[in-house]
Order: C-alpha cells, then sequence, then structure tokens
C-alpha cells in the first residue's frame, strides 16, 4: 500500500511540474521593451469590447493566462491582492486579462470560484494573443501612454511583479 502511495505521490508531482514547464517555456515571435502594441481588439458579452485604441493615453498592464497554468494563478492572485488596491481605481490604468484559448462562459465559470474583480476577457482562438507571442504563459507587457512596451514578462516572478508595480507608480506620477 505504501508503495502505491509514494508512486502516486511522484505522479502528481511529476504531472505538476511538467503542467507548470508547458506554461512557461520560451518561444519565438514574441514583442518585446520597445515594441508598439500591435492593434487588437477583444470581445466579451459581460465586459464589452476593448481595443489597442482605447489604451491611447493609459498605462495599460494587458496580461496572458490560462485557467489551468498554477504559474498564472499566482500572478491573478498578486494583480487581485497587490495591483488592484494600488493602482485599480488610479486614473490613467487601464488593467487588461485576457484568458488564453478560453471563452466568456468559461472565464466567468472561473471567476466564480475566483472572486478576481477585475475583468477576464476571452481569447479562444489566440487571434489577440498570437499578434504579441507564439506560447509561453503568464505573460504581462506594460504599455506606456503611447502604445509603447516598456515591461515584458514571462513567467511569474515575485520581484519583477513588484519592480513592475513600481513602474506603474512612476508612471502614474504616484510616490
Amino acid at each position: 500500500m505504501k508503495i502505491i502511495r509514494n508512486i502516486l505521490l511522484i505522479s502528481v508531482v511529476l504531472s505538476s511540474v511538467l503542467i507548470s514547464a508547458s506554461c512557461v517555456r520560451e518561444s519565438k515571435g514574441n514583442l518585446e521593451v520597445g515594441d508598439k502594441v500591435p492593434e487588437f481588439e477583444l470581445t466579451s458579452d459581460i465586459y464589452g469590447t476593448v481595443s489597442n485604441k482605447d489604451l491611447k493615453g493609459e498605462v495599460t498592464l494587458l496580461c496572458f493566462f490560462a485557467t489551468w497554468c498554477p504559474p498564472c494563478q499566482l500572478e491573478l492572485a498578486a494583480i487581485q491582492e497587490k495591483l488592484m488596491p494600488a493602482f485599480g481605481s488610479a486614473d490613467g490604468f487601464r488593467l487588461i486579462v485576457v484568458g488564453r484559448e478560453h471563452t466568456d462562459d468559461e472565464l466567468t465559470e472561473y471567476n466564480q470560484t475566483k472572486g478576481f474583480t477585475f475583468p477576464l476577457y476571452p481569447d479562444p482562438e489566440r487571434a489577440v494573443y498570437s499578434k504579441f507571442a507564439d506560447q509561453t504563459i503568464p505573460r504581462a507587457y506594460l504599455i506606456d501612454r503611447k502604445g509603447v512596451i516598456i515591461d515584458a514578462s514571462v513567467g511569474f516572478d515575485e520581484d519583477h511583479f513588484s519592480a513592475m508595480m513600481d513602474k506603474i507608480s512612476s508612471m502614474l506620477g504616484q510616490k
């Protein structure tokens, strides 16, 4: 019995590692710091439509995630617990969180369990995501008021997230 339990435990750990590795791996064709944000449009039955044109003059954090991705869950939790209290109602700041390969219905069900206070936009066919990258999540882009990417991250790192929050604060003129 003990052997079976150990085998199951090892299987669970290996599955978790493989899932995490599929979330974060190197890829080509990704937008980088200094690149201009491409034209895009996201549509949600719940939150309406948002496009790159709506971001003009705004400091924007654009995040791509998937509900099954463990590092994505860490990033979304940090957004909820740290970023939203600091910038959620700040003038000139915009947060756009995109569920890669998810529908509105899937994101609504997911959010019922998570209780996020920010909108989740669907991108079921990777139509928008593919303009930014070809693989790897979570992926976040900090975009300045002119539509230029000033920070790009892959995966989730607490220190980088804190540094990005400092950049947002500075861009918004906060102390």
